[in-house]
């Protein structure tokens, strides 16, 4: 399987002042993990324009570990009294998770409709993946697919 290259940024401005970094009104092929992630809160409730793979996938990579460790928390400061299944810990872990999870909500459906713009689709392509098993397959495999040209009809 051969990748194609995605498609060149537009303007002059591509490289502004953060390090090479394309501007915020476009995506960025081949971020890393930190600017990734610095975008994901920077365009925190941006629905408009692209995201590239690797702006998605890595806030993926982040999302998923932090409720890997979520989960190890919960159960190392669960109780053993199935009366009061949760200890003080478990209280806080709770919460501390709970508004990690509310603080993110609005950015990850962001970045996911951007991701589906990058690959010419529109973003309400996200809502395939409540059809169970095969609706869930079919966007990762969008979400994964490359970058189309045609999806700068999404930029403004």
């Amino acid at each position: 399987m051969s990748y194609s290259p995605p498609p060149a940024y537009q303007g002059s401005d591509a490289a502004n002042s953060t390090g090479g970094e394309p501007p915020l009104n476009q995506p960025y092929y081949g971020a890393s993990i930190g600017a990734a992630i610095r975008r994901f809160f920077t365009k925190y409730a941006t629905f408009r324009g692209r995201a590239s793979r690797s702006e998605f996938w890595w806030w993926e990579l982040v999302a998923a570990i932090v409720g890997i460790v979520y989960n190890v928390l919960n159960v190392a400061t669960r109780s053993s009294d199935p009366n009061h299944p949760y200890t003080a810990g478990g209280i806080l872990v709770l919460i501390v998770y709970g508004i990690f999870a509310l603080g993110t909500l609005i950015p990850s459906l962001a970045v996911t409709w951007r991701r589906m713009h990058d690959t010419n689709r529109s973003g309400a392509w996200y809502f395939i993946a409540f059809i169970p098993i095969i609706g869930t397959i079919i966007f990762i495999v969008f979400a994964a697919g490359a970058s189309k040209p045609e999806g700068q009809r999404f930029d403004r």
